[in-house]
């Protein structure tokens, strides 16, 4: 990324006045990163919402390149009319489901994608802004802070309870000034905060009390209590710790939460989900080896769940270092926010040379998004859109070429495969016009809402090499079907929507019995 002062159009829509607020509101702050604030906050979601509550979810920042499509923005329409989409993270986007209602770019104001180790792309409430070096965006973030709490408002206007998740750790006083979603949002939305610390991880009781002695005065009242995440074992014997925590800070303790197994069943949010040891990850009971390469910035990664939960799939995240295991009968290259960078990654890692030669051996490639632009040719950006201007080789297993260009296509899909004949959904979200004589022989027929067919993606001329712009297909039980018998396994009969369901009412039922919802409730305001 060029280190050039980007300039970004903060030009808001005018601001709403929404009245009173409607809404108790509660805001969940970890002791650090992976506390588990957004999966709690997903399970008291569904909790409250299955009392009957109008309850919404709200984080005013994420950074996240696992993203989800909206249906509305504040970007004005196009040239063709055509109303753009919005993009907010994945963690509110299945928090929004929990709460029974459609993910709305004022749930996730401000998503930051990262592209570089120093940079990120800014959305702002669901319009890619542009990309900013982490310098600049420190010193802009605050003009964000008026669209952040109108986004706030609007939820609170519509809803009995809105359940607010911090960022990291909510102790980073060295960014006090510039923060706008731990301490210093819940000042200026006059939100009651809930500490959360990790025993799975250790050291709970020093993070609690180290978050107590860095705020201030101010800062300390405004918390109403804290509770603990992710314990297994005998709770009797970390008691005494939470008296300490209680004589120290003077914050009550809320409740203990225990392990919850069925956390697998839901999407992560961010790639931190992935970096497991390979004997945590693979599994050699299924007939079908599918190897995925763990890209520097992998994006929407969930597109493997719904392979991974079928019991004929070994779904393989090959991590740096590690080789394109000699069994592996599927690659799939997955998305990126960083197309050009994650091939000189594949070049790094020798991976290209294990594709290569798996497709020579007769191997299957897939390719989903920029993954399906690194299959072709050449990958060109010559306005900098993701780095340095310049041209990066593709694997050239598809005669296609990309161009990335500034305008973002953000759409969701509800279609037919024709070539199939299975219903298929998913979104599009990327930067690039991809063009070249492969297309010609598309992965996918699309049937349009005017009924005639739309060609989606590309296929080799041997057909073992294809790969499309559509995120979330595997998600569909019948193309997972039809597509894992053309790969020679046996599908279950799992429903994949539904096994999402089923775990956020799980997640409901562990929170409940965990945890005193009616005393939490009551602490909201």
């Amino acid at each position: 990324m060029p280190e050039t002062t980007l300039s970004i159009d903060l030009k808001l829509p005018p601001l709403a006045d929404h009245g009173p607020r409607r809404a108790r509101t509660l805001m969940i702050q970890g002791t650090a990163s992976d506390v588990g604030k957004s999966m709690l906050v997903a399970g008291l979601c569904r909790a409250y919402a299955r009392r009957g509550l109008v309850v919404r979810p709200f984080k005013a920042q994420n950074m996240s390149n696992n993203a989800a499509v909206t249906d509305d923005t504040d970007a004005e329409p196009g040239a063709d009319g055509e109303q753009p989409r919005g993009e907010i993270g994945r963690a509110q986007a299945l928090q929004a489901r929990a709460c029974g209602v459609p993910p709305s770019i004022h749930m996730n104001p401000v998503l930051l994608k990262p592209q570089t180790n120093v940079g990120s792309q800014v959305v702002l409430r669901g319009r890619a802004l542009g990309n900013c070096p982490a310098r600049v965006y420190h010193k802009m973030r605050q003009g964000m802070m008026p669209a952040i709490l109108d986004s706030f408002e609007r939820l609170c206007s519509e809803a009995d309870l809105v359940l607010v998740e911090g960022a990291g750790s909510g102790a980073e006083i060295y960014l006090r000034r510039s923060d706008i979603t731990n301490m210093y949002f819940a000042e200026r939305a006059e939100v009651p905060v809930v500490f959360v610390g990790d025993l799975d991880k250790g050291g709970t009781m020093s993070h609690l009390v180290g978050t107590w002695l860095l705020l201030d005065q101010a800062d300390r009242e405004r918390v109403v209590g804290y509770m603990v995440n992710k314990f297994r074992g005998d709770f009797s014997l970390f008691e005494p710790a939470c008296e300490t925590i209680t004589e120290h800070t003077g914050w009550p303790f809320l409740g203990v939460v225990r392990w919850f197994e069925g956390a697998s069943r839901l999407p992560a949010e961010d790639s931190l989900a992935l970096e497991r040891p390979a004997e945590e990850q693979w599994s050699d009971s299924g007939t079908l080896n599918i190897a995925v390469p763990r890209l520097s910035r992998v994006a929407n990664f969930d597109d493997m769940d719904p392979l991974a939960a079928e019991p004929a799939v070994n779904l393989r995240w090959l991590m740096p270092g590690q080789a394109l295991p000699a069994d592996t009968d599927v690659v799939i290259l997955p998305g990126s926010k960083a197309t050009r960078a994650d091939l000189d990654v594949l070049r790094k890692q020798g991976w290209d040379i294990d594709i290569l030669a798996h497709v020579r051996r007769g191997g299957r490639v897939v390719g989903l998004c920029a993954g399906f632009q690194m299959l072709g040719r050449v990958v060109r950006d010559p306005q900098g859109i993701e780095g340095a201007p310049g041209d990066t080789p593709g694997l050239g297993l598809l005669d296609i070429e990309t161009e990335i260009g500034a305008d973002k296509r953000l759409i969701e899909l509800s279609a037919r495969d024709t070539i199939s004949d299975c219903p298929v959904a998913g979104y599009e979200m990327h930067m690039g016009r991809t063009t070249g004589p492969g297309l010609q022989q598309p992965w996918l027929q699309l049937e349009g809402a005017d009924g005639a067919p739309r060609p989606e993606g590309a296929t080799s001329h041997h057909g073992r090499v294809m790969g499309g712009y559509l995120h979330g297909i595997f998600s569909g039980n019948a193309f997972r079907t039809h597509w894992l018998t053309q790969m020679g396994a046996q599908a279950s009969q799992l429903d994949f929507d539904a096994r999402i369901e089923q775990a956020l009412d799980d997640l409901a039922d562990h929170i409940e019995a965990n945890l005193d919802l009616d005393a939490l409730l009551n602490l909201a305001r």
